[in-house]
């Protein structure tokens, strides 16, 4: 029999979560970029022991967010889907 989570307890969960992510270590992982583009400031991505992905502007090494296997797969698809397309600006009127 599935069992269902309340909203609180799907918070509490996520917060779990998040906090377990962000204690660890992640001093050794692997820093991936796209090899074209300007060298000096790039998107890096990083698969965290344990599961997740780090990802960080590579101007900005010590700011790093971390996301869950699940945030990744919805971030990633949202992203192949078009979700965050950003139009370009019209003429100004």
């Amino acid at each position: 029999m599935a069992t269902t989570e309340t909203p609180e307890e799907i918070a509490a969960r996520k917060e779990r979560e998040r906090d377990e992510l962000y204690s660890r270590d992640i001093s050794g992982v692997e820093w991936l970029s796209a090899p074209d583009g300007p060298q000096d400031e790039k998107v890096e991505i990083a698969y965290l022991p344990g599961g997740g992905v780090g990802m960080r502007n590579s101007k900005d090494p010590d700011t790093v967010l971390r996301f869950t296997d699940a945030e990744w797969e919805a971030f990633v698809l949202g992203a192949r889907d078009g979700e965050f397309d950003i139009e370009e600006p019209g003429p100004a009127a």
